[in-house]
């Protein structure tokens, strides 16, 4: 296989570490970087990564950024949600480039977005070239995993899937998007203007449901917070006895009147046990338990570029991680 030539686009932490795994890959280079941020624009991609200076300097735009250069695919870390994400890929499209996005709620949009899920879908095809949303999760441990673990069950009556995390071993910015740190109050301020969730747990169940070809009736997204019992010191924060140390979210998916899908979300500093497990009632039924979790931000750069390889050998359009060849590191 020749070097994959891929174009970033957002170098927050997320991207940044990406940047930094695909230096350390065969057959992976970063030859083109965009980012909006001015602060930015005209570095050294390299010098950016950590890494020595290689010449690439991170562009304000697509098209100065891959001027003269033969693109593979495009890495895209920008935003959350598809309001946003769809013109970003669109303008990628553009010049026939296919995407492999960490945004959540591309991972199974076509529930929860389903007119923009067809508007992009339609653009993959005239492209010419696949775009895929993933992650660790959503993306993998809480959707693409319990479905493949099923492949070996006579019937599936329940899915379980719950992942919890100390996260003062995740990035800043992961901590604070949990709300670790934050009064009680404050913290029920942020989930009401719905900057304070893990994104992903709808787009999860609406996958799993789709596999399993269950109708979902509802679903719901419960957020608490995690309250500190004691004051937690680390080197990022100061966390006071009494406010919230992380998010606990809960989401219920509903057939025939029952839960059939739960998956629970717990991150918080100072979680006492760190594990992600899989429950499965059916014949036979399944538990499968990953001791000590998986990490989040490690795992989210790796299946990313794991999944280019798939993603271009896919057929046109809009894909989930059901629709592509199975992901394994390369």
């Amino acid at each position: 296989m020749s070097t994959i030539q891929i174009l970033q686009i957002g170098l927050g932490p997320l991207g940044i570490k990406i940047g930094q795994f695909i230096s350390e890959r065969e057959r992976l280079d970063t030859v083109a970087a965009v980012d909006k941020n001015p602060a930015l624009i005209g570095q050294d991609f390299g010098n950016l990564c950590g890494k020595n200076a290689t010449g690439i300097l991170v562009s304000g735009n697509i098209s100065t950024a891959i001027t003269g250069q033969k693109i593979d695919v495009a890495v895209l870390t920008t935003v959350s949600d598809m309001w946003r994400i769809v013109p970003q890929i669109e303008e990628i499209l553009a010049h026939g480039i296919p995407v492999v996005s960490t945004c959540e709620e591309l991972s199974f949009p076509w529930q929860t977005s389903p007119e923009l899920s067809k508007r992009l879908d339609e653009a993959a095809k005239s492209a010419g070239v696949a775009v895929l949303g993933t992650g660790v999760n959503p993306g993998y441990l809480m959707d693409a995993l319990p479905m493949f673990l099923t492949g070996v069950c006579q019937d599936v009556r329940s899915v379980t899937v719950r992942r919890f995390q100390d996260a003062q071993f995740r990035w800043v910015p992961f901590q604070k998007k949990i709300g670790a740190g934050l009064s009680l109050d404050d913290f029920e301020k942020k989930k009401s203007d719905g900057s304070l969730r893990h994104v992903g747990l709808t787009e999860s169940m609406h996958f799993i449901a789709h596999r399993l070809g269950w109708e979902l009736e509802r679903t719901e997204d419960l957020i608490s917070p995690v309250i500190a019992d004691n004051q937690i010191v680390t080197e990022a924060m100061t966390i006071p006895s009494g406010h919230a140390s992380g998010v606990r979210q809960e989401g219920n998916g509903y057939v025939g009147g029952e839960v059939k899908i739960k998956l629970v979300f717990q991150a918080a500093v100072g979680e006492p046990e760190s594990f992600d497990e899989v429950k499965i009632e059916g014949t036979p039924d399944i538990c499968s338990r990953i001791t000590g979790g998986v990490n989040g931000d490690v795992a989210t750069c790796a299946i990313t570029l794991n999944a280019i390889p798939q993603v271009l050998r896919s057929s046109p359009g809009l894909k989930t991680m059901a629709d592509v060849p199975l992901i394994s590191f390369f």
